[in-house]
């Protein structure tokens, strides 16, 4: 339990410091190139739905996910807690506290941020306690800023059915540490499926 805790302990904390920063230091939209490299940047940008910027139903949606992700995370922090009873596997605990901390983490966001920060635009910076915060509670939307196009401009092949010749941006997505945290559990119970899964097995008597 205690590395469980460690490492979901780790995991908020990176994350949250990281959208911290990123909010009172970088302008919405604002990008910052790693190292001065073109495939690596800092792209700071607010999420008010689901992954990939998803969202739906205006307010009452937002507060729908808003408790959506309460209840799935519970049901998350319930599996970590038995499967450390019931000792299993130690890959196993390690990827769901991963996923558990990037879960929390977003959560955070979705449920804080909105009273705590005010909105970036212009030329001002967002404000960490702001007087006129730009939400409410369960209102709040999720920083991402990790954008890693490692193919820009790219080209599907003539031959590609429905999408030959139309450009890709490979890899498009803008995420956090939160998002990795989930992504990195997720493959490792997709990985190692056989080893965090074990199947019983059953003594066969020979009649």
């Amino acid at each position: 339990m205690k590395k469980s805790i460690a490492i979901i302990f780790i995991v908020l904390l990176i994350d949250q410091l990281v959208k911290v920063y990123i909010k009172t230091h970088f302008y919405l939209g604002e990008t910052v190139h790693i190292y001065g490299l073109d495939w690596a940047r800092l792209h700071f940008v607010e999420n008010n739905g689901m992954a990939w910027g998803t969202e739906f139903g205006g307010r009452t949606g937002k507060l729908f996910l808003t408790l959506f992700r309460l209840v799935a995370i519970t049901g998350i922090g319930y599996w970590l807690v038995s499967s450390i009873k019931q000792q299993a596997s130690k890959l196993l605990t390690f990827a769901i506290s991963l996923i558990f901390a990037g879960a929390l983490g977003n959560i955070i966001d979705s449920v804080f941020y909105g009273i705590i920060f005010d909105t970036p635009g212009g030329i001002n910076l967002a404000t960490l306690w702001a007087e006129n915060p730009y939400g409410t509670i369960f209102h709040g939307k999720v920083v991402d800023m990790f954008y890693f196009p490692l193919i820009k401009d790219g080209i599907f092949p003539s031959w590609f059915p429905f999408i030959g010749g139309d450009r890709f941006t490979f890899f498009n997505a803008i995420f956090n540490v939160a998002d990795f945290a989930i992504s990195v559990g997720v493959g490792i119970l997709i990985v190692f499926n056989k080893t965090v899964f074990p199947k019983e097995e059953t003594a066969i008597s020979e009649v």
